[in-house]
């Protein structure tokens, strides 16, 4: 056990949690070959005892670290690599790098890929995408950067509601409601979400904002119906047939992300069922090719580049008491995607 006065050593941590010094330097840094059982109760151990590896904390405490790690769900999905455009761009102006990781939208292996950034040493971690709605799946990802941030790391979100961290928040309930209003406007009365998984905040968030808009213009919740599938163009496409299948009367289909409708827009085409006269398709977010899309895509934008600029300034900053909120705003902007409820 570390004499008092002195800073705990990795030895220490593995001789209280009873592992040897390879199996805890491995599991405090989430590689693999250590049961899950055993990494717990070696980082519990470390966060009693105070453990940080030395040139980690020295590191962080002479501020000489120059990597930033973003955590995103998906890499090819336009929205997140315009919020990587942004970060890249502010990392640029103050000399920073920056580390890409690819979360899938697995809470498991975005907490190993936490990990994999603070084993590697890097200053600051931002983590962009959408919660989960379960508060048990981020208890972990919480604790892990409460410590790091306790130990000068610093740390924002995009996207995220409980992480207990700097975060700034996509306006996606308001978008939601914009989005069924216009389509309410137009007539549409057999609406369907193409909506992402079951379990992230951003899907619930979105079809919040959707639901309350038929609230709001009296219309029942029958009139509504969900479709959940994968958050993506993939996801988008196999949702959209189940909807055509199950969902015949549907005029009008609100994607809830521009992935989503790009996929919606591709099984439409292919099964010869023209935009918008016969079906209206919104998305959710205005990536850079929605504008480009045939027909373009009526959609919500947000300002991604901007959001991930955000982000990482707001982790530049000292750390405040609490921790900080930045909203997005949205816009509705219409296109070529949406049109008049069709005359039956």
């Amino acid at each position: 056990m570390p004499r008092a006065g002195q800073r705990p050593r990795l030895v220490d941590v593995a001789e209280r949690a009873d592992v040897s010094l390879a199996t805890a330097s491995r599991a405090l840094a989430g590689r693999d070959g250590v049961s899950a059982e055993v990494a717990d109760r070696v980082r519990q151990v470390a966060r009693e005892l105070g453990y940080v590896a030395n040139p980690y904390a020295r590191t962080l405490a002479s501020g000489a670290s120059s990597t930033v790690g973003l955590i995103v769900h998906q890499v090819d999905d336009p929205y997140f690599s315009e919020i990587a455009g942004g970060v890249i761009q502010l990392a640029a102006e103050q000399g920073l790098l920056v580390q890409i990781c690819q979360s899938g939208r697995d809470p498991d292996y975005e907490l190993q890929q936490l990990r994999h950034l603070i084993a590697q040493r890097v200053g600051i971690i931002l983590i962009s995408g959408s919660g989960y709605d379960d508060p048990r799946v981020e208890a972990e990802a919480r604790a892990e950067l409460a410590a790091f941030q306790d130990h000068g790391g610093r740390v924002a979100a995009i996207g995220r509601h409980a992480l207990g961290v700097d975060a700034v928040l996509p306006d996606n309930e308001a978008g939601g409601n914009a989005l069924a209003h216009h389509l309410i406007d137009l007539g549409h009365r057999r609406i369907t979400v193409a909506a992402g998984s079951v379990g992230l905040t951003t899907v619930a968030d979105r079809l919040a904002g959707v639901s309350s808009a038929l609230r709001q213009r009296g219309l029942p919740p029958t009139d509504l119906a969900v479709v959940h599938g994968d958050f993506t163009r993939g996801g988008g496409r196999a949702v959209t047939e189940q909807i055509l299948n199950e969902h015949p009367e549907t005029t009008a289909i609100i994607a809830l992300n521009d992935a989503m409708a790009m996929g919606v827009l591709s099984t439409l085409r292919a099964r010869r069922i023209p935009v918008p006269e016969r079906m209206s398709v919104v998305g959710f977010d205005d990536v850079s090719v929605a504008a480009d899309l045939a027909p373009s895509l009526t959609t919500i934008r947000l300002p991604m580049t901007e959001m991930g600029r955000t982000a990482l300034s707001l982790a530049l900053k000292p750390r405040s008491t609490r921790p900080r909120r930045r909203s997005t705003g949205h816009l509705l902007v219409v296109r070529d995607s949406t049109g008049p409820v069709p005359a039956v």
